[in-house]
């Protein structure tokens, strides 16, 4: 048992506040008391303690002196055995403390190990700082002063836990604290305060207001004689998984990487594991196969190594019996586990020794797979598993609901995206769809949703089109090919000067044929047909002249290396051309997109674009598409001239992207100008608007047909690069956009010259006008 030793000088604590004095007369007491007691063992062991009292009475009264307490250190420790039960002193976590003091005289070796420096003082817990320490002890110190003078007992001030330092493993652990004031009296210094039953109720109610309570009990009047006890029980594990439950209930747990981090420090301190990693995956049922979260955050450690894997490695092997017998799999040791030998090479490449897996069942659903592992052989055993039971639900819900979220913020993509739903219409679906469930409600099963119907909306049109792009890329494809074959049969006429076979001249016949085809021009189906016939003819042979004839290897490499690696095919023309047209439609269409953000603050109307070879885009703006804002016919004209100034832009816009361009290619830019309102009609099964009523139909037809427009009596195509290219029926529609052309013309975004033209009939439209103006470009 430990020696009393001389305290250090004590920071300011509740002795600069009250008087207290360490004193062993409740102690002492409590032994005369058991003198006589019924049970013979006690008694006889009280008569021999107060016998030694007797002897020592320099242990009466207040105890000043320390060196006392060194000198008696035998009978101090007998006194304590009514209070540290020798049975137990090994395991329990005791210390006996001066009155509200942070220092111990008497302590269990648990007790020092766990809260006491090395001068026997108490230890600051990490989750407690002084002043919150020194607030609460002097709050109990009234409520032992309200009990045990004023004979009113309020309510305890609740558990509390101290977070210490744990060093012999590097982590920390949680214990609860009982202050135990048994033995220690209460005095009165001069005269008691009187306080009245207003007084009283009025400390109840402000228990935590400290200034009030020194008002009514001044602390001078007060002195605290006897010890503390401080009894500690670790709740490490209890209050690890209840921090456990508010971290993994809390949204978007699992997706910041640095909140991941303090849950895996948590699982270290419950499974005391300093270097535990901690992994979590979740299972896509479409798929039927663990996934990591995403590729800004990869929780699980395991992952990488699975997706690597073939469907029998021991990875998959492994989770497919997880899958089917729901049971955690344990590997104590990973060199000895009676496992897959892949999966243990895998296991012990990233530093994995010990390791438990674990589904997260919700339900009868697995959504997702729980990792823990070690880097030392016998970290994680079976008896771990009650722990893993314990938490198992938790990462469970957290996975479900992030997989929730997920589907949620991927639906918002999809609809945003990929759908003709588009915001400014939500309100009138959102109509539709109570609709229906008030009819469902109602009792009408059978019930369809109604038809989503805009009437009297105005149209606008346009479209910038890549001139020449069938033309551009039957020339790639044509240029593709006859490299491709160029290049094959030099491979094959350098083959025939080592190699002595038939199939070699039949194949050189086959390519030289086609080459020469091919520079008269290209049919349809020659690419494929060519494509399958070098694939399945020419380059296995290749294959075979490599391996057997070293000569031709550098010709045969030199074929290889203008072969797309995942096309299999020859594509540099055609690479240049794609890359293009996409540059320039990606170009058009984020231009388009912000300048239509920006109208829609002007007023809210439908917008949707399409990508081709080129880039068409309708709007329709009117009434009926806005519930909230009355509409003018300014708000139309004012969108037709911000049609024709983005026309404008569109066209300087990828004057200036032409020179960066694999291929330059030039944009034509086309506009048709409806005056008549119509109506659309939301097409559910394609998911899009088309114009409704067979009056209507005129519109979709003009608006296919006149990129194909000529001028009449010249077979010049309506459509030029550099211009914009303006179409009407009616010279009224023409004279409202001479205002619009003669404004941009003064902000020199036009030139001059505007050409009045009269178009060639087409299929199913007579009598089109047009205007074609130049937009002035950028020096």
């Amino acid at each position: 048992m430990p020696n009393p030793v001389t305290p250090p000088p004590a920071p300011e604590s509740v002795a600069s506040v009250f008087q207290t004095t360490l004193s062993f007369e409740p102690l002492i007491a409590w032994w005369q008391a058991r003198i006589d007691d019924p049970n013979p063992g006690l008694a006889l062991l009280a008569r021999g303690i107060m016998r030694e009292v007797e002897k020592h009475p320099e242990l009466r009264g207040l105890q000043t002196d320390p060196q006392i307490l060194e000198k008696h250190a035998t009978l101090v420790a007998s006194l304590m055995v009514a209070v540290f039960p020798p049975a137990s002193f090994s395991t329990d976590i005791i210390g006996a403390v001066p009155p509200f003091q942070r220092f111990s005289f008497y302590h269990t070796p648990r007790f020092a190990e766990v809260l006491l420096s090395t001068d026997r003082r108490v230890k600051q817990p990490l989750n407690i700082d002084s002043a919150s320490m020194e607030h609460y002890m002097v709050q109990m110190v009234y409520f032992l002063i309200l009990e045990k003078l004023y004979g009113m007992t309020l309510p305890g001030t609740g558990t509390i836990i101290f977070t210490v330092p744990d060093y012999n493993m590097g982590l920390y652990r949680h214990y609860s604290v009982v202050f135990n004031s048994s033995f220690l009296d209460v005095h009165v210094v001069g005269q008691r305060p009187e306080l009245t039953p207003d007084q009283l109720e009025q400390l109840a109610r402000n228990p935590r207001n400290q200034q009030l309570w020194r008002e009514l009990l001044p602390p001078e009047n007060f002195s605290l004689e006897g010890f503390n006890l401080l009894q500690l029980t670790d709740v490490t594990n209890q209050e690890i998984l209840s921090e456990l439950k508010y971290d993994l209930l809390e949204r978007d747990v699992l997706q910041a990487a640095d909140r991941l981090e303090q849950i895996q420090e948590k699982m270290r301190v419950l499974f005391g594991r300093p270097a535990l990693q901690l992994g979590i995956a979740a299972y896509d049922d479409k798929k039927k196969a663990f996934v990591d979260f995403g590729r800004r955050i990869n929780h699980s450690f395991l992952m990488k190594q699975l997706q690597r894997q073939h469907a029998t490695s021991g990875f998959r092997r492994i989770y497919q019996q997880l899958l089917q017998e729901r049971r955690p799999l344990v590997l104590e040791d990973v060199q000895e586990a009676d496992i897959p030998s892949d999966l243990r090479e895998q296991l012990l490449s990233i530093g994995i020794r010990s390791v438990i897996l674990a589904l997260l069942p919700y339900g009868d659903d697995a959504v997702g797979l729980l990792e823990i592992g070690s880097p030392n052989a016998g970290d994680l055993t079976q008896f771990d598993l009650d722990k893993v039971t314990a938490f198992q639900p938790l990462f469970a819900v957290a996975v479900k609901r992030n997989a929730e979220e997920l589907q949620t913020r991927v639906q918002a993509v999809i609809k945003e995206k990929f759908t003709a739903i588009h915001p400014a219409l939500e309100w009138r679906f959102t109509d539709a769809a109570l609709s229906l469930l008030e009819k469902i409600d109602e009792g009408n099963k059978s019930a369809e949703i109604e038809p989503i119907v805009f009437h009297d909306v105005y149209p606008l049109f346009g479209s910038a089109d890549v001139r020449g792009s069938s033309t551009a890329r039957n020339e790639a494809i044509q240029g593709d090919l006859i490299e491709h074959l160029t290049l094959a049969n030099r491979v094959l006429k350098k083959a025939t000067e080592f190699q002595a076979l038939p199939i070699l001249d039949e194949l050189k016949f086959y390519v030289t044929k086609n080459l020469r085809r091919l520079k008269q021009g290209i049919l349809s189906g020659d690419e494929v047909s060519i494509f399958e016939s070098l694939k399945n003819e020419v380059e296995p042979l290749f294959q075979y002249l490599a391996q057997h004839t070293p000569e031709l290897r550098a010709v045969i490499a030199e074929y290889w290396n203008n072969i797309d690696p995942e096309l299999g095919i020859l594509y540099k023309r055609r690479k240049a051309f794609e890359e293009s047209i996409t540059r320039l439609n990606d170009a058009v269409s984020d231009f388009l997109d912000e300048e239509d953000r920006k109208a829609q603050q002007m007023y809210p109307h439908y917008f949707q674009r399409f990508k081709t070879d080129g880039v068409e885009y309708n709007v329709y703006v009117g009434a009926s598409l806005v519930h909230d804002k009355p509409f003018d016919l300014i708000f139309l004209k004012n969108l037709r001239l911000w049609q024709l100034l983005v026309s404008c832009e569109v066209a300087r816009l990828t004057h200036r992207l032409k020179p960066t361009l694999p291929l330059p290619l030039d944009i034509t830019q086309l506009l048709l100008i409806h005056s008549q309102s119509l109506s659309i009609r939301f097409r559910a099964d394609e998911g899009q608007f088309d114009v409704d009523g067979a009056y209507n139909i005129r519109y979709e037809i003009i608006k296919k047909r006149i990129d194909k427009a000529v001028v009449l009596g010249t077979g010049e195509r309506l459509t030029q690069p550099g211009h914009i290219a303006l179409v009407y029926s009616q010279p009224r529609e023409a004279a409202e956009y001479h205002e619009y052309i003669d404004y941009l013309q003064d902000r020199h975004l036009l030139e001059p010259e505007v050409e009045e033209l009269e178009l060639d009939e087409l299929q199913g439209a007579k009598g089109l006008l047009a205007l074609r103006v130049k937009v002035k470009m950028e020096e």
